[in-house]
């Protein structure tokens, strides 16, 4: 059975959404953020102590969008993959690593500096600036959704995990409110699917069982 280590609205819940679509078996690990420190035996499987951590097996994935791909291609029947001769292929690794390296990347950096460093040590100029990078770049998302309801292949793919998740994070900055109309409606669709409400259930659910520090 595959294992995912998670903390709440983590990068890790790209995993656990993936996980709900695909229907496949699990064991959700809640910890407290950050694991490095609330939960320092996940440092003995993954030297970093971040989450996600995916375990299957032999198999040990610590990259979120590396864990989409894999989830993906281990079970393509559910057609979250693009196979590697499909025309489509290039633009869903693109969309793939989009999500994250040039979209979740400014908002952990905004998050860094407006909310996670210590008073002293935040900076309003570094979130302004990554905030205008983050919309600027939300710009060639809405160009792609110009004539369809997901990003690549006429269908839901990881690659729209990917890329959603970003929203998540965007709420947690307040920052929806300055999307477009268009983008508005593609985070709306991804929010109903059921799959995307039951990771959040599950995340709810996990998270309630962690016994709180004393």
């Amino acid at each position: 059975m595959i294992t995912l280590y998670h903390c709440q609205d983590a990068r890790s819940l790209r995993c656990l959404w993936a996980l709900e679509e695909l229907q496949l078996p699990y064991e959700l690990k809640a910890m407290a953020f950050p694991p490095r420190v609330h939960a320092p035996e996940l440092l003995s499987l993954h030297p970093t102590g971040t989450v996600p951590l995916l375990l299957d097996g032999e198999q040990i994935l610590f990259e979120s969008a590396a864990c989409l791909e894999y989830l993906a291609c281990r079970d393509r029947s559910r057609g979250l993959a693009v196979a590697s001769d499909d025309p489509h292929f290039g633009a869903w690794l693109n969309w793939l690593h989009f999500g994250e390296a040039s979209l979740t990347t400014p908002l952990a950096t905004m998050m860094r500096y407006a909310h996670f460093e210590p008073e002293p040590r935040r900076q309003p100029a570094v979130v302004a600036d990554h905030r205008t990078i983050f919309l600027d770049r939300l710009q060639l998302v809405e160009r792609a959704l110009q004539d369809r309801e997901y990003l690549v292949a006429d269908r839901f793919t990881v690659a729209d995990i990917s890329v959603g998740y970003a929203f998540v994070l965007a709420r947690m900055l307040k920052l929806l409110g300055d999307l477009s109309p268009a983008l508005q409606a593609y985070w709306g669709r991804l929010q109903q699917r059921p799959a995307y409400l039951a990771a959040r259930a599950a995340q709810k659910v996990a998270m309630a069982s962690l016994v709180p520090a004393a």
